[in-house]
């Protein structure tokens, strides 16, 4: 832990993000190079963790420390903190390692009393800029030292003012009006707090130091972590700067910017600005703000400065930046750069254009794409057709890309019980007048986002793009009544549950579902890829049970399948009666001539999936779930019995129609397992019950025939589930060998064809040596290794246990998204190891869900995994992890060198 505490900006460098954080090490460097950046100091993360460490007690040894620091800015800005005459104010603000935009606390203005209210309307001859100032200082400190909600002051005591003294805007009121409201505020704040509000600006001063520090653990910073995977260890610095004021005159103003289109990635400057305003009104979408350009014609000298800052930050940190600026009587000051956050289609494009313009390598954009970007790239948008006829209800503007559809809601809390973790799982999209950082956990939950206020650069627009959801903002035409549950555009009333459709990328939005398509992969997308495709070394394979799922994961450049689920085809209408039959009859000719049958419609499925990937590796389970999975619920029979049984003795009629019931019953009640995912299924079933995985591998086979006569190339591969025991495999494969054989001779072709297992049981991967000596490949079917090596159910621990378990620290996450490392991952690492030691030339790859998870991906580059598999439209992410993984290997070796 470093002695020093608080380091003045010119002290610090880019380079000390851990201790200063993202914003302090920012502004430090900004000051380094010049830019016009007012002074100030930063408090270091590493009093953040004595904060806590203390039981949420400032060190008594920081006070000493702020007023040396206090005492460099007065000196620098020729003011005096708390002074009677040119009084200096001060902002306080959060800065963590990683950028959480408004996760956490500020407050401007810090300093005002009546003293220095005084003094600075004499010094300013302004009482109207030094009243609206000081009106916000109350509700800011007051919200995060007290917390009485910045609502009741905005929204209801300033709201009601206005409405008074017949205001339309913040503008219209005179000096004396805002007196007044600060007058309405301190009498709220000592009804409410019990006291007075603090005058004392080294006291206001603490209370907003502790008051940053203690918002790293609220809600809002907690569910942000979580989703963003931000350590939790880490803390946040708190930055003390003097004010600059935008809201000083007409000739002051403040905006926010960014160097590039942070929904694109065009190479235009993007952002929006106000006049005679703080930055709290244009991230908070408190008025609408005005495109950035316009500050060209209203203050050419100011753009032309502010463009030249653009250039040098955009030049010096290669990237694109999201920049602060407040404009005080005709000087630009800059308040914070940071590496802005992007959609996918900005991301990518960045990174295209960047390598292009010379600024980066392409090892570096491969690194600056995420798996969440180009997850939002794939996100379906509004099929053209499905707009001939379509209800508008309102436009406002494309503040997030992607099309969405979901039930209007119109509270955060809402959308998440509706469409969050552990909810109902609907598809919500949540309607607001405008967004705050407590609506978070609500935005995160929900499909799409439409405000009726705010701008692009607005607290909604900047979370919405950082996650990738769609979003709508400043839909004026929007008339919300939260109270109502109920929004009105166009004519139309939307209630509660009423369903929308939205189209973030043009602003528009819909009455009722319209239809979404798929996204296509080309573009700089496809550039991109192309570039990964050139580093990686592991192979990305598909799961896929059907041809146009095939078919999807080639466009998006799937090298074979690594998991085709037998089973999901017997669940077809056509088919379900023939399985049926098959398992509850007892006279073995039927049982044949119904596995004839299905080896007809399930030879049909294998020669679609084959002709869809030709010449590339399919590998496909035989069956795998119990059989009482294929027949009716145990509980539906026991009722439907219950009913029939009552009315039976009134309406003999139904007699017959009892008796089948009942036998059905009894069939399923024999096959009830007490824990059937460690029951009579995979191997087990196939040992037990032969004729099924012969009739699946003769399907297979003949299918691959077929084609191969055809001048088809096709790699059939076969994989034995749920082996835990060498001699389970010894069986079962001896016994298809010998089928494959003979319908190689009967067909007259050669099949490469290939035999190998699923590891998803311990027992397996402890004894992959012995499996080996049989299997040709090996793949890990995560989700079930890892239920096994936990002693977990899934959807038990999901459901009842698992968050808890990751909230507490007990596990790190959740293991059925991101791979245990430590103990799955190191049954998977010796599995590898002794596997390839008996058969070197043993493919090992990995088909469960964690094959689409980036994290996962890099963890089995790491142990020498040959291919990884997944869903369709997590190819391209999979395929992005494993560039990134072999770039960071290279780069390692490098640095070792």
């Amino acid at each position: 832990m470093s002695q020093k505490r608080v380091y003045l900006f010119r002290e610090g460098n880019a380079t000390m993000r851990d201790l200063l954080g993202g914003k302090g090490a920012n502004l430090a460097e900004m000051s380094n190079i010049g830019l016009p950046v007012p002074p100030g100091f930063t408090i270091t993360t590493d009093v953040c963790t004595e904060y806590y460490a203390n039981g949420k007690k400032l060190p008594e040894a920081l006070k000493a420390e702020l007023e040396a620091a206090i005492a460099d800015v007065e000196k620098s800005m020729g003011r005096t903190f708390g002074g009677s005459e040119k009084p200096l104010l001060v902002s306080v603000r959060s800065g963590s390692k990683f950028s959480m935009p408004g996760m956490m606390d500020t407050v401007l203005n810090l300093g005002l009393n009546e003293t220095t209210v005084a003094a600075l309307i004499k010094e300013t001859g302004n009482a109207r800029f030094v009243y609206d100032s000081y009106r916000r200082l109350i509700m800011m400190l007051s919200d995060v030292a007290f917390g009485i909600s910045k609502h009741h002051f905005d929204n209801e005591i300033f709201k009601a003012y206005k409405e008074k003294v017949g205001a339309k805007n913040d503008l219209d009121l005179t000096a004396e009006n805002l007196r007044a409201v600060c007058d309405e505020f301190l009498a709220y704040v000592k009804q409410e707090a019990g006291r007075e509000f603090p005058s004392d600006p080294w006291e206001q001063l603490m209370l907003s130091t502790e008051a940053v520090f203690r918002s790293w653990n609220n809600d809002r910073a907690i569910v942000y972590r979580r989703t963003e995977k931000i350590p939790d260890e880490i803390g946040t610095a708190v930055n003390i700067q003097s004010m600059v004021y935008g809201n000083a005159g007409d000739d002051c103003g403040t905006g926010v910017a960014f160097t590039r289109d942070p929904s694109t990635g065009e190479k235009l400057l993007f952002g929006e600005y106000l006049m005679n305003a703080q930055g709290e009104d244009v991230v908070a979408g408190v008025r609408t703000p005005v495109p950035i350009s316009e500050l060209e014609k209203q203050n050419p000298e100011v753009y032309a400065k502010f463009i030249e800052t653009c250039d040098i930050l955009e030049s010096h940190y290669k990237d694109m930046q999201d920049l602060e600026f407040t404009i005080e009587h005709g000087k630009l000051f800059m308040l914070q750069c940071r590496s802005g956050k992007r959609t996918g289609p900005a991301a990518v494009r960045l990174a295209v254009e960047m390598v292009k313009e010379g600024l980066i390598s392409r090892e570096e954009a491969i690194q600056r794409v995420t798996g969440s970007h180009l997850d939002q790239l794939l996100h379906p948008r509004i099929d053209p057709d499905a707009l001939e006829g379509a209800t508008v209800l309102a436009v406002g503007l494309p503040a997030s890309p992607g099309a969405a559809v979901g039930k209007a809601v119109f509270t955060a809390d809402v959308a998440a019980d509706r469409g969050g973790h552990g909810g109902a799982g609907e598809k919500v999209i949540l309607v607001r007048e405008e967004t705050n950082p407590d609506d978070v956990h609500g935005m995160l939950a929900a499909q799409g986002v439409l405000t009726a206020r705010g701008g692009k650069t607005s607290h909604a627009a900047v979370v919405a793009r950082g996650f990738g959801i769609p979003c709508v903002a400043g839909a004026e035409s929007v008339d919300v009544d939260v109270k109502s549950h109920c929004f009105k555009a166009n004519g139309h009333t939307v209630k509660e549950g009423d369903v929308i459709t939205m189209d973030g990328s043009t602003g528009t939005v819909y009455l009722g579902e319209l239809k979404l398509i798929a996204p296509e992969v080309s573009g700089s997308l496809g550039e991109l890829m192309s570039w990964a495709d050139e580093f990686r070394r592991l192979k990305v394979r598909t799961n896929a049970d059907n041809p146009r799922d095939a078919r999807q994961a080639i466009e998006f450049g799937a090298e074979g399948i690594g998991l085709c689920r037998t089973e999901h085809m017997f669940f077809e209408p056509d088919r379900l009666p023939l399985v049926q039959e098959l398992i509850l009859t007892k006279d073995e000719a039927v049982r044949q001539d119904m596995l004839n049958k299905l080896q007809v419609v399930q030879q049909g499925d294998f020669e679609g999936i084959f002709e869809a990937m030709e010449g590339l590796p399919v590998t496909i389970r035989l069956i795998d779930p119990p059989l009482h999975e294929f027949l009716p619920s145990h509980d539906e029979l026991v009722r439907e019995v219950a009913e029939l049984t009552f009315r039976a003795g009134a309406n003999p009629d139904l007699k017959p129609r009892l008796e089948d019931k009942s036998k059905l019953l009894h069939e399923v009640e024999t096959m009830k397992e007490a824990n059937p995912m460690m029951g009579l299924r995979g191997v087990r079933l196939s040992i037990i019950l032969p004729g099924l995985v012969v009739m699946q591998t003769r399907a297979i086979l003949q299918a691959a025939a077929k084609l191969i006569k055809a001048g088809k190339r096709v790699y059939p591969e076969i994989m034995i589930p749920l082996v835990s025991t060498v001699n389970e495999l010894k069986v079962v494969q001896g016994q298809l060998e010998r089928e494959a054989k003979a319908i190689i001779a009967e067909q007259g072709v050669e099949i490469p064809y290939q035999f190998g297992t699923m590891i998803e049981i311990p027992r397996a991967a402890l004894t992959s040596g012995e499996i080996a000596e049989y299997a040709q490949f090996f793949s890990f079917g995560t989700n079930d290794l890892t239920q096994m090596t936990f002693g977990f159910s899934r959807d038990d621990a999901e459901g009842k246990f698992l968050q808890r378990y990751v909230e507490q620290k007990i596990l790190p996450t959740n293991p059925f998204e991101s791979i245990d490392q430590t103990g799955v991952g190191r049954l998977m690492k010796l599995s590898v190891s002794e596997g390839k030691a008996v058969r070197n030339d043993l493919k090992c790859g990995i088909c469960g869900e964690h094959g689409g998870d980036p994290e996962s991906v890099h963890f089995c580059h790491e142990i020498g995994l040959d291919y990884v598999s997944c869903s369709p439209f997590r190819v391209p992410i999979a395929r992005l992890a494993a560039a990134q993984a072999a770039v960071k290997e290279r780069s390692k070796v490098a640095l070792d060198k």
